[in-house]
């Protein structure tokens, strides 16, 4: 018995030295280990990236946003919701970035034109988005004529706002439903679910710097709080202190973001280690109404469609109905909005953590979505990801590069992806068409 004890503490103690030596790896490490063709003799064969636009001025009204402030909201240089010129260096950076992990993957060339016509970029109509697309393409292939298609400023493009343009018949009170079942069908419970967020936003909202004239400013928790069908393309009507807390802590977002000066951020009260904190209501308010998955299908099943329909056309290299570009692509780019994303990851079940935030759809962020080949089998395979860059990296515009990266996080799509976070060809297929409803698709 003594002999088994100390054999068994020699045992421990080896075990213990070759754990300081080679000690565990951490999740970014392993997911890292899976990327590029030397992972598993697996080749990139195509990505797509569904993106927001980069950063913009605010779209609220700024009035209606001053009753809740002691000090005026900052003014923009650019009309309400543009690309500013810092939001488009952003996504210049980002592009540039792209093209450096996209060759050292060797799905493109490191420099130069020759990949520029296997590269598609589809903006939504609006300037910011189309603008975005504009300032990525400068950066993957400068120099190179990359066109970005969009419908014409003012259009409703059914890629991105399905039910404005027309597609689909939703049923608004299921809808209402469903975000009545995300909040125990009382509107007022939602205030009390996120005093702490909401306290601590008018906080900042009732900062007085010295020196500044201010005024007396109404408090969030007077908006009152109601929940009906919505009118129009609006699926529902929600109305709370956190809907217009989400619409504040966004343009905070966007103030750090621009590179504002610190005393303009929040009246001078916001950093970036509260700024986190205060961006959980947008997330909070993306969560409830975005997220729901009734609400999720109808607004993203035609994204949806057309984002496995460009996959399916480049594992076939054959032309796919509702394809995006043709087949030999490489890349395909697609330039939205926030809501575009939360509805995506509403009705796949997606989440992440990136930059301490969890599920933040920041300016510039995107899911990526990975076609890989087996070279042994031909088998092809999809990794899904989240990326965008850190707040600190777009206040000060960083250069990107493979050593400097934006954060990259890998997303386990429910239904499909295994334990090396890849699902299989013929799994994703089925998991994208689960969520996908006809219904809402053209």
């Amino acid at each position: 018995m003594k002999k088994q004890i100390v054999n068994g503490i020699a045992a421990l103690a080896l075990c213990w030295l070759a754990q300081a030596a080679f000690p565990p790896r951490t999740l970014a490490q392993d997911a890292g280990m899976t990327q590029g063709a030397a992972a598993g003799g697996q080749e990139l064969k195509y990505v797509v990236i569904v993106s927001r636009h980069g950063v913009r001025s605010p779209t609220g009204k700024t009035e209606q946003l001053n009753q809740f402030s002691r000090q005026p909201w900052p003014g923009w240089s650019v009309p309400p919701g543009y690309l500013t010129a810092h939001g488009g260096k952003l996504m210049t950076l980002f592009g540039a970035y792209d093209r450096a992990w996209l060759a050292s993957e060797g799905l493109l060339a490191s420099s130069g034109c020759g990949d520029a016509d296997k590269i598609h970029i589809v903006a939504d109509s609006d300037q910011r988005t189309v603008e975005t697309g504009k300032a990525l393409a400068a950066g993957l292939a400068p120099g190179c004529t990359i066109g970005v298609q969009a419908l014409p400023e003012g259009t409703a493009d059914p890629l991105f706002h399905a039910l404005e343009a027309g597609v689909g018949h939703p049923d608004k009170l299921l809808a209402t439903a469903a975000v009545a079942g995300r909040i125990g069908g009382n509107p007022g419970s939602i205030a009390d679910a996120y005093r702490l967020q909401l306290n601590l936003l008018e906080d900042v909202l009732h900062t007085c710097a010295p020196g500044a004239t201010c005024k007396d400013a109404q408090s969030l928790f007077e908006i009152p709080a109601t929940l009906a069908a919505g009118k129009g393309d609006h699926l529902v009507e929600l109305r709370s202190p956190l809907g217009t807390a989400a619409t504040m802590s966004e343009n905070l977002l966007l103030e750090y973001t621009e590179g504002m000066d610190a005393g303009s951020v929040g009246w001078g009260s916001v950093d970036a280690k509260k700024l986190r904190d205060l961006i959980q209501i947008h997330t909070a308010s993306e969560d409830i109404s975005q997220r729901a998955p009734y609400i999720a299908r109808a607004q993203a099943s035609n994204l949806l469609f057309h984002v496995l329909a460009s996959l399916q056309q480049a594992a076939t290299s054959r032309t796919a109905v509702g394809a995006l570009g043709k087949p030999g692509d490489r890349l395909l780019i697609l330039v939205g909005h926030d809501t575009n994303l939360a509805n995506m990851a509403g009705a796949l079940n997606l989440s992440w953590i990136i930059d301490g935030r969890r599920d933040d759809t920041p300016p510039g962020g995107a899911l990526v979505f990975e076609l890989w080949k087996d070279r042994g089998t031909a088998e092809y395979s999809v990794r899904t990801y989240y990326t965008a860059q850190t707040l600190d990296q777009m206040r000060n515009a960083t250069p990107l590069t493979l050593e400097s990266p934006a954060e990259r996080v890998p997303v386990f799509v429910p239904g499909c992806s295994g334990a090396n976070q890849a699902c299989a060809w013929a799994a994703f297929q089925a998991t994208m068409q689960s969520a996908i409803d006809p219904t809402f698709t053209k």
